[in-house]
C-alpha cells in the first residue's frame, strides 16, 4: 500500500473526507532552496541530519497535498533579515492567487515599515501570518512590533508563531515573551507551531489561559521528535480538554519522514476519533471560516 492509500485509509478509518493542515511552507524557489541547503547541512539551528522527504518542484508539491487530500493548507514563510517580508508578501499573494486551496499567508519583521505593510497584506486578503522567531532571531515583544500585534490583534487574522525553543533554542524563544505577549494583547489569535515543542506543558498553559490561543501538531509525537522532545505523558489527558484548540500541522515538506507518520501518530495520543476529526479538519475550519 502506498502512501496515498494509506492515508486514504486514515481519513477512512476516522469519517475524514479532507484534511486542513494549517502549517505547510510554500516560498520563492530560492529562498527555498537556501531553506533545504541549510537543512542538508544540519545547521545550528537543527543540530542533526534533517533529509527532505518531498525535495519536488512547486507543482509536485501541491499536487502531492491534493494526492494526500489535503484540501487546504498555508505557504508558511519568513524573513531573516529587514526588507525582505513586504517580498515575500508580494510573491504569497501571487502564489494564493493561483492556488486556491491555499490560505493566503503573510509573514513581517521588526522594521519601521512592518505595520503598514501588514495592513496591506491583510486589506489584500491574507488569511494566515507566520511569524518564526527562532529564525527571524527577534523579540515578539520588540517595539517595532507593537502596532503589528495591535493590526493582527484588530482584524482577528491568526498568526503561526514557531515560538518554543525546538529543534534548538533561540535568543528570544521559550514560553516567557509569548505570555508576556498575551498579557499585552488577549484577544490575539495564535497559533503555537509544533506545540510550543519542547516547552509543551507552558504552552498548553497558555491555550487554556487564553481563549485565542491555539496550537499545531507540527512534528509533535513522531518518532524523529520524541527522540529529543518527547511529549510529557501526564500531560496527554489536557490534549483532550484542549481538544478544540489543536490543529494539523506537518511541516511539508521539509519532514524527515513521510506525510502518513504524523497523521498515524495523532493515533497514539487521541481520546477518540472525534478528536481526530476535529485536529484534521473541523477546528481549522472553524477558525478560517472554511466551506465544507
Amino acid at each position: 500500500m502506498n502512501e496515498v492509500e494509506r492515508i486514504a485509509r486514515f481519513r477512512s478509518n476516522h469519517g475524514i473526507d479532507h484534511l486542513v493542515d494549517v502549517h505547510t511552507h510554500f516560498m520563492p524557489r530560492k529562498v527555498m532552496d537556501k531553506v533545504w541547503a541549510y537543512f542538508d547541512s544540519a545547521g545550528p539551528l537543527i543540530g542533526r541530519p534533517w533529509p527532505i522527504t518531498y525535495r519536488h518542484d512547486e507543482e509536485g508539491r501541491v499536487a502531492r497535498l491534493r494526492e494526500f487530500g489535503v484540501r487546504r493548507f498555508t505557504s508558511m514563510l519568513y524573513p531573516h533579515k529587514p526588507e525582505m517580508a513586504a517580498w515575500l508578501n508580494s510573491w504569497a499573494a501571487d502564489f494564493a492567487s493561483r492556488t486556491p486551496d491555499c490560505l493566503h499567508t503573510a509573514t513581517f519583521y521588526p522594521e519601521p515599515d512592518a505595520k503598514d505593510y501588514v495592513a496591506s497584506a491583510i486589506g489584500a486578503g491574507a488569511r494566515v501570518f507566520k511569524s518564526h522567531i527562532q529564525v527571524g532571531d527577534y523579540s515578539p515583544l520588540d517595539p517595532l512590533l507593537d502596532d503589528v500585534w495591535g493590526v493582527l490583534e484588530d482584524a482577528g487574522v491568526p498568526i503561526v508563531v514557531h515560538c518554543g525553543s525546538g529543534p534548538a533554542p533561540g535568543t528570544h524563544t521559550g514560553p516567557a515573551p509569548m505570555e508576556e505577549l498575551m498579557r499585552r494583547y488577549p484577544k490575539l489569535t495564535v497559533i503555537v507551531a509544533h506545540m510550543g515543542m519542547p516547552e509543551y506543558r507552558e504552552f498548553l498553559d497558555l491555550a487554556e489561559r487564553y481563549e485565542r490561543v491555539y496550537l499545531d501538531t507540527t512534528m509533535a509525537f513522531t518518532d524523529f521528535a520524541e527522540e529529543d522532545a518527547p511529549f510529557p505523558s501526564d500531560e496527554l489527558p489536557r490534549l483532550d480538554v484542549l481538544r478544540q484548540k489543536i490543529l494539523l500541522g506537518s511541516d511539508f515538506p521539509n519532514i524527515p519522514y513521510g506525510y502518513i507518520h504524523q497523521l498515524e501518530v495523532l493515533e497514539r495520543v487521541a481520546p477518540d476519533s472525534d478528536w481526530i476529526r476535529a485536529v484534521c479538519r473541523d477546528n481549522a475550519a472553524a477558525l478560517f471560516g472554511l466551506d465544507g
